[in-house]
């Protein structure tokens, strides 16, 4: 598989952060945590990771803007930005779950062109390039070919610091629960949105989420084929925070079924 030298870049910045990572996670017990909000928490774990990638991107395209979780919100002349998630799924790395990624996207203005999302508990690597592709560990990834939602695994979240939506929420699951095989929340939509790429979920969806915490899955399910958009069914994702991505079959059964309680 031939990457260029931007995904390079960020896969070397990814498995730098993730020896980093693992080396927290398994002393996790002596972090301190720091409460954000209500179930959004930060550890030492996330700033040094976080400053172990920025540290990469940076060594490699000092001109490029930063848009990262823990610390940096930087634009750049150039257009090129880099959005940084370093540990997307602190609750589960808090607790010893080994189900959180670090998250890498490139964009241009608001075109994504790059992403890596990278499990370092399990090793899984997955990279995207605008137009060439969708990759696990180097194996090339599709979507579920699945065109009834009574066959079909879903993936989703929680918006518990949005009372409102959280409502809307409720009702969407219960939908979707009904005429589906299934409904998972592993806390960590990076990794949602992998497992939309590499079949392993046929659709996710979610409102009310932050552009680190989903750039680089966006670019993944797209170039695996599948479709990826809001609620309304536009793909101002990253502005609106709500994402809706599936299989372009199931997403259009999806879209149908979220959009009465979201209209």
């Amino acid at each position: 598989m031939n990457v260029s030298p931007h995904i390079n870049v960020a896969i070397r910045a990814a498995r730098a952060a993730g020896r980093e990572a693992m080396m927290f996670f398994k002393r996790r017990h002596e972090l301190n945590i720091e409460t954000k909000q209500k179930n959004d928490f930060v550890t030492q774990a996330d700033t040094t990771v976080e400053k172990e990638i920025l540290y990469q991107l940076h060594k490699a395209y000092p001109q490029y803007g930063i848009l990262a979780e823990e610390s940096r919100h930087e634009t750049s002349s150039t257009g090129w930005r880099w959005i940084v998630d370093p540990i997307d799924g602190t609750t589960n790395f808090i607790h010893g779950l080994p189900h959180f990624a670090i998250s890498i996207a490139l964009a241009n203005d608001h075109e994504l062109h790059a992403a890596v999302i990278f499990n370092p508990a399990t090793d899984e690597l997955f990279t995207a390039e605008r137009g060439r592709g969708a990759f696990l560990n180097g194996q090339r990834l599709r979507t579920t070919q699945n065109h009834r939602l009574d066959q079909c695994l879903l993936a989703t979240g929680l918006p518990v610091n949005h009372p409102e939506r959280l409502h809307r929420q409720l009702q969407t699951i219960e939908a979707l629960v009904l005429g589906s095989r299934g409904i998972r929340r592993l806390g960590s939509a990076a990794l949602d949105l992998a497992f939309v790429a590499a079949g392993r979920y046929d659709g996710f969806w979610e409102p009310a989420l932050q552009p680190w915490d989903i750039a680089a899955g966006i670019l993944l399910v797209t170039e695996a084929g599948g479709l990826v958009t809001d609620f309304a069914g536009n793909k101002n994702i990253l502005d609106s925070g709500n994402i809706l991505a599936a299989s372009p079959q199931i997403h259009r059964i999806m879209l149908a079924t979220i959009q009465p309680a979201w209209s």
